[in-house]
């Protein structure tokens, strides 16, 4: 039997991963939080855009918050946890947007505060450097394993 690495990347596509998950999380950030917009937007199957609410919302991701009693119906807005992966998705559309996309044809532009576009960048917490792949030692935590794999037994 095969196992492989452990990691929280796995983890976390586990969760959110599933098709249209980042899309809903997308959809919620930009303030369209009630079903029939997310259908809309996201052009997901009514069924299945219900199962990955349900499975966000029992995640933590997205809380479930009643709008109407009668009808009974249901916005979605984002938890804590989920306003910590709003950095992800605008990293994914910046990649995108620059590698699968031509010049001029970004279907959105986020406006930061300071009133200039945002161009997001991951620093480092510490000492405050943009993060690049070759500034970057990889320490593997789970007993048994190095960077290569499986160490031997």
């Amino acid at each position: 039997m095969k196992h492989p690495r452990p990691c929280s990347i796995a983890d976390a596509l586990a969760l959110v991963g599933e098709k249209y998950s980042l899309l809903v999380l997308r959809e919620v950030c930009l303030g369209n939080e009630r079903f029939d917009q997310l259908v809309r937007n996201i052009g997901a199957p009514r069924d299945i855009l219900a199962t990955r609410l349900r499975r966000l919302v029992e995640a933590g991701i997205l809380e479930k918050v009643a709008y109407s009693e009668r009808p009974q119906r249901f916005r979605y807005r984002p938890t804590p946890a989920g306003l910590e992966l709003e950095p992800v998705l605008m990293t994914l559309m910046a990649w995108g947007d620059r590698h699968l996309r031509g010049e001029g044809d970004r279907p959105m532009v986020l406006e930061h505060s300071c009133g200039q576009e945002l161009v997001p960048v991951v620093t480092c917490a510490a000492c405050g450097d943009a993060v690049r792949h070759e500034d970057l030692t990889a320490h593997p935590q789970s007993p048994g394993w190095t960077t290569t794999g499986p160490s031997a037994a």
